[in-house]
Order: structure tokens, then sequence, then C-alpha cells
């Protein structure tokens, strides 16, 4: 399995590249910026053997 991943920015709705680090855990979750717009994504990513899913919202207002 990569250990690169695209997903889509959830403010500008443009690609993006994390890298996956699969020895973390089965469920992730972790903040990045945008490498378009740098607005913060909240990515949610869970792990099998077999795939990887991301779910990507904006950051939280405080």
């Amino acid at each position: 399995m990569q250990n690169a991943a695209e997903y889509d920015c959830a403010y500008c709705g443009e690609a993006n590249v994390t890298f996956v680090d699969f020895s973390a855990g089965s469920q992730q979750s972790y903040i990045e910026d945008c490498q378009v717009c740098c607005q913060p994504n909240v990515l949610f990513l869970e792990i099998d053997q077999e795939t990887l899913e991301i779910e990507i919202t904006s950051e939280p207002e405080s």
C-alpha cells in the first residue's frame, strides 16, 4: 500500500496529497493545511490491510 493519498480540500475543492503513517494505527485524525488555499482541513483516516478511506471536514470554529 502506498504511503501517499490524495484528498480534495473542504474549502476550495482542490486536490491535495497527504502522507499516511501506517504504523500510527488503523484510525487516525489530524489537521493539514490545504496546499492551495492554506485553509485547515481535518482528515479522518481509516486504514485496513487493503483499503484507505479519508474523510475531510473543515476545521471546527473555536
